[in-house]
């Protein structure tokens, strides 16, 4: 009997992805040295989608995988991302105003604070999309999905590449698309709106996927998952309190991003958990688990510190041009907004040492779980 298919999910969050990486290292070292690779569906969202991109061109190789994610975000620099010179920054920062002060006229075709040309040439020259396709011939990989929203359609599309026997689904406000992934699809995913411009993807302008992605779990599940291991960037637990009076601009775009990247994850797993406990005491009560319903074994694990935080020791590594022009400031309540946009060494080192940290504490758990040898913890709707 063919074991269950078990697929890696991860949330988006800017620089914040970093600590999944963290706790990517720790699977590794947890796992037997010569074990294979327990993963075959990859469901990434934002920058998560960049990393289980990278792990599916790897899906041969899973500690090639890590090396190769363990390498780029350990030698991070905000340039590698987007441009950063005054000369560029003050054009995007004109184009904005020329744009509030006209009304939008002229529909200016990249309309975003930052440019992440550097970002596209990055992934150009390190991630082989076109390895996919041999994955999936040889059964180590089963798919790969990158979640986008739609400023077209105003949908959640889920954009996903894996074996012929899959097909696409609609749902309400969400619908996932087979297609062959190209750098767009990631680029599309992880642009935080109005920070990073819309990306046109399949005849439609995309953003960040986190957007309206009102059941992250759906698409590992409609991809054929029986069992789900999650990591997320965030914690929901932890925020970083407000100052008296009001609030500046960079607090303020914190607390948009704050609310576009945590709340729909940890809804769904509530949402998973309900559905698991309804089959149980259905299946205990010898009755008739309605068709489609079933327990997916699922392990989360989260941050054990408040992201945000960390970055507050790290903001100042940020280029003067870019606090300048976004407002970032050296105040503690201006570090939720840095925290996403900090992608430079030192702050995504301390998140991967988190990540590892958070995953080794936890050693026995992770690895009886990849093992199959767990109770089931949770479960999602498709």
């Amino acid at each position: 009997m063919d074991r269950p298919k078990l697929a890696l999910v991860m949330s988006g969050g800017g620089a914040h992805a970093a600590y999944q990486v963290g706790v990517l290292r720790a699977l590794v070292r947890i796992l037997p040295r010569h074990a294979p690779n327990p993963f075959s569906i990859y469901c990434g969202t934002s920058a998560g989608a960049i990393n289980c991109a990278t792990l599916a061109v790897h899906a041969d190789d899973l500690r090639a995988g890590v090396r190769r994610l363990t390498h780029i975000w350990g030698h991070f620099a905000v340039g590698q991302v987007f441009t950063v010179d005054w000369g560029r920054l003050a054009a995007n920062a004109a184009r904005w105003s020329l744009a509030l002060a006209s009304g939008g006229a002229g529909r200016p075709s990249h309309l975003a604070l930052l440019d992440r040309r550097p970002l596209a040439d990055l992934l150009t020259a390190h991630l082989r999309l076109a390895s996919l396709e041999t994955h999936i011939r040889s059964g180590a990989l089963h798919a790969l999905s990158v979640t986008c929203s739609s400023y077209t359609t105003g949908r959640s599309l889920t954009f996903f590449e894996g074996a012929r026997t899959l097909s696409g689904w609609h749902r309400a406000g969400r619908e996932g698309v087979a297609t062959r992934l190209t750098h767009a699809h990631l680029l599309a995913s992880s642009a935080i709106p109005l920070v990073f411009a819309p990306v046109l993807v399949d005849g439609d302008y995309c953003g960040d996927g986190s957007m309206r992605q009102t059941a992250p779990l759906s698409s590992a599940l409609h991809l054929g998952a029986q069992r789900v291991f999650v990591i997320a960037a965030h914690n929901p637990e932890h925020e970083i309190a407000g100052e008296d009076g009001p609030p500046s601009l960079a607090r303020i775009a914190g607390h948009i991003l704050n609310s576009l990247f945590l709340a729909s994850l940890d809804a769904d797993l509530e949402q998973m958990e309900r559905i698991n406990q309804t089959v149980r005491a259905l299946t205990r009560s010898h009755a008739a688990v309605p068709a489609g319903l079933c327990e997916i074994a699922c392990l989360t694990v989260h941050p054990s510190a408040n992201l945000a935080a960390i970055a507050s020791h790290d903001q100042r590594a940020l280029p003067r041009s870019l606090r300048f022009f976004l407002g970032i400031g050296h105040a503690r309540r201006d570090s939720v907004f840095a925290s996403y946009l900090l992608f430079e060494r030192a702050y995504c080192r301390r998140l991967m040492s988190l990540g590892y940290a958070d995953a080794m504490a936890r050693a026995d758990a992770i690895r009886a779980f990849l093992e199959g040898d767990t109770p089931v913890l949770g479960s999602a709707t498709g």
